[in-house]
This record gives structure tokens, sequence and C-alpha cells, in this order.
């Protein structure tokens, strides 16, 4: 990814529809937090070449009292220091009001850029109404429609020119592998940290060319080299208090973005919960490798081998149809399994880097295609000729067919879980690609 784009605004000005429009989400991917109904919203969006990360922040209402607002306004504070650039949306039809004025004093002091985006702007004949925002003398105001997409693009455009480049994706892998440790405020991440790098040979070593916040932690022992890449215990925040969720989710984007495995931790006295779904989600929607942690074992009451089997089977079916993640019960108090777990995540990226050969792949996937032929469409037989594993960061498989553009997805399910049943790739993203014939 090249970055991270913040939404902003006062409450109803439409900010969910344009996150959802910008991400290609029917809905946006949510975390409820216990006890409070505010919505987290993060996906990631790509334009003109460019893949980043957007985040959509709860409604902006300044010097209020109540608990909830007061925690949107720190939302909004953490997004403005950690985001690339920002995007404020405005409501065309409703015009300027009193909160908009306060929240643009609360922009002005940002030295991020700031892209004003007046929506509601549903078709060219109201586009005027984007013309009264001109006056808060933040820049050029852009009419849109996160209904319809109007505008969009020409938004997009000026966007990604602020963004950093994409990492370039290393074809064969990086020499030592980056693992992020990633999950949730106070699930363990500073205590597995602290178990694995407590010895004075681990050496802090910043990454050339990453201006990133992450800390990159060399872990040479016991037969393992490796890169940690730690999101735990990293600055303090005077104002974060209720919103560590908020900030723990922007800072494991940045992590996510840089890593090869990302380690998701869970709390094993909580179980999985929707925002390690959407974790794991974003994870793999970044093509990185995946491996959880079900830490704070040793606080489970039941340990057996039967009550392990049992717990991982109800995260498996959590994370259908992502099942095939490799899934490790662990305790960083008491160093349970811990280097079991780094070992788990060396296997899952040689995995992602695992390369099948075309006449291996073809004797045996053409054998599952002839069992099981794409079905018909419209009366047209189609036919897969050919298959072949390309070069890339994450495992992608080209299939070459007579009528590619019929072969739906229920079909290219079926054809990753035969690659994975004949190949394994566990813990990897498989990416399928259908081409014509020549």
């Amino acid at each position: 990814m090249s970055g991270i784009v913040a939404i902003v605004g006062r409450p109803n000005v439409g900010k969910s529809t344009l996150f959802n429009r910008l991400t290609e989400e029917k809905a946006a991917i949510v975390d409820d937090l216990s006890g409070v109904t505010r919505d987290r919203h993060y996906g990631t969006s790509q334009w003109n070449g460019k893949h980043f990360a957007v985040i959509d922040t709860g409604g902006f209402v300044p010097f209020s009292s109540d608990v909830f607002e007061s925690a949107i306004r720190e939302q909004v504070e953490i997004a403005l220091e950690e985001a690339n650039a920002i995007i404020w949306v405005l409501d065309a039809r409703a015009g300027i009001l009193g909160i908009d004025e306060e929240l643009a004093s609360f922009l002005r002091k940002s030295p991020k850029k700031v892209f004003l985006a007046a929506n509601k702007i549903d078709d060219n004949g109201v586009e005027h109404l984007a013309f009264e925002f001109n006056s808060l003398g933040m820049g050029q105001v852009y009419p849109v429609s996160g209904m319809n997409g109007h505008g969009t693009g020409e938004l997009l455009d000026e966007l990604v020119k602020v963004l950093p480049e994409d990492p370039e994706e290393e074809e064969d892998g990086p020499e030592i592998p980056r693992f992020a440790i990633v999950g949730k405020p106070n699930v363990g991440k500073s205590s597995l940290i602290n178990a694995l790098l407590g010895k004075p040979q681990n050496i802090v070593t910043p990454i050339a060319g990453t201006t990133r916040d992450a800390i990159y932690t060399r872990f040479s022992s016991f037969g393992l080299d490796l890169f940690l890449v730690d999101t735990a215990g990293l600055r303090k925040k005077a104002k974060v208090h209720d919103n560590l969720e908020f900030y723990s989710t922007i800072r494991t984007v940045k992590a996510i973005e840089y890593c090869d495995v990302a380690i998701v931790i869970l709390d094993a006295t909580q179980g999985i919960e929707s925002q390690d779904l959407s974790i794991i989600s974003l994870a793999i929607k970044n093509r990185k490798g995946v491996v959880i942690l079900v830490n704070k074992w040793d606080l489970y009451e039941d340990k057996s081998s039967a009550s392990i089997e049992q717990y991982r089977t109800l995260i498996q079916e959590r994370l259908k149809p992502m099942d095939n993640i490799p899934i490790l019960f662990i305790s960083a108090h008491t160093k349970l399994r811990v280097l079991k777990s780094l070992q788990a995540a060396i296997e899952v990226f040689k995995e992602k880097s695992k390369r099948i050969s075309t006449s291996v792949l073809n004797e045996v996937l053409m054998d599952d295609i002839k069992a099981y032929m794409p079905p018909s469409y419209k009366g047209k037989l189609v036919r897969i000729k050919f298959i072949t594993q390309v070069q890339s960061y994450s495992p992608t498989f080209v299939f070459f067919s007579n009528q590619p553009q019929y072969i739906r997805e229920p079909y290219k399910r079926y054809l990753e879980n035969k690659i994975r049943e004949h190949f394994g790739f566990s813990g990897c993203p498989i990416t399928i690609k259908f081409k014509p014939t020549t």
C-alpha cells in the first residue's frame, strides 16, 4: 500500500457512503466495540496504480460534553496525525454550518493535505451548491456523490498525487522475512515481544527507505533469522484513552503494509471477535500470509487437547472461507509455544514463496477440472485448457480458457480449494486469474 487516507466530517454528511464507494464494498468492514454503538470502518482502495488504506472516522462534534462525541473528536485527532492525507466530507445540500466552521479551524492546524469533498452532488445540475465551501479558504472543493460516484474520479486523481509510491514488490520474496505482530489492544502483543526479544543479542534495526513508525527488530536465535515488525507499545498518546482500538487500527494498517506474514494475536479469554476478523481480512486483502496465536492460554480453564480442538474449530468456523490459517495456542507470560509460533510463521512464509511447475499443475489439476467442468453459460461450453503459476509477490495462478469471462466465483473457489488440497499454501492468500487462450 502507499499510505493511509482518513475520511472526516460532521455527522450525517455521507462519510460512510463515500467510504464504501472508494473501497468498492457493499458495506463497510465494521467492528462494534463493547458498550459503544460507534462503528469503526477501514478498508483498501486503489486508483491510478496506487493502493492505499481508507479509514472512516465518526461524526465530528466540537465542544460537546458527551462522552461518545468526545471520543470521536479524539479519533479525528489520531487520524490527522497518522494519515498521509485527509478527505473532509461536507454536505453540499445543507451548506456551511457552525460545526463545519469549527472543524475547519481544527483542520487548518494539520500539516497534512486536506481535500474538501462537497458530497450529495448527485447530478451536474446541482454542482453550483459546492461553490459555497470556497469561503472556508481550505483550497479546491471537489463536488462528489458518494451515492453514485459522480466526481470521485477527479478527487482521486489529485489525492493519489500526495500519497507515497507503492513499495516495490520483490518477486522472489525478501532475503529476510518480515513478521508483523498485530491485534487488538491488551491481547498480549507487548508480552510476546518481550518474551521473544528479552535478550541482548537482538538488535533494533531501521529498514532503509522505510519512513513509517513501525519498529523493525532483527531476531537471530534458535536457528531463526527474521525481522519482527512491532506495533505494540510504540508512542504513548495523551488523548488515546477509549480510542485505543481506533489508534491500534491505524498502526495495524501500517505494520501490515510492510510485512510478509501477519501474526495475529487473539485473547483466549475473549475468543475471536469482529475486530480480529477485520485485521485478518485486511492482511489477506493485502496478500500477506497469516498465522493466528491464541494468547493467554494459561488463563483458560480447560487446557485439554479436546478443548484446543474445539476452540480451533470455533475459530475456523468464523474464518470461513479463510479457514486454512494455522492456529497456535500460546502463553506469552509462561513462554508456552512462543518459538513454535515463529516457526509456524516461517512455514507460512515458505508456503507463500513456493512455486509449482507448470507441468505438475496441469498434470494434477486437469483431472479435477475434467471431473467437474465449469458450468456452461447461455449454452456456451467453457473449457480450461492450460494452467500456470506466474511470478508474483504471493501465489498467483492463471487459468487459460476459451470463455474466461463466463467463469463464475463458485467455480473459482472450487479451483482454489483443489490447489490447496494438492499443494498446501497454508496461511497464504491465493490469487486466481482467468485469461483467454490465444
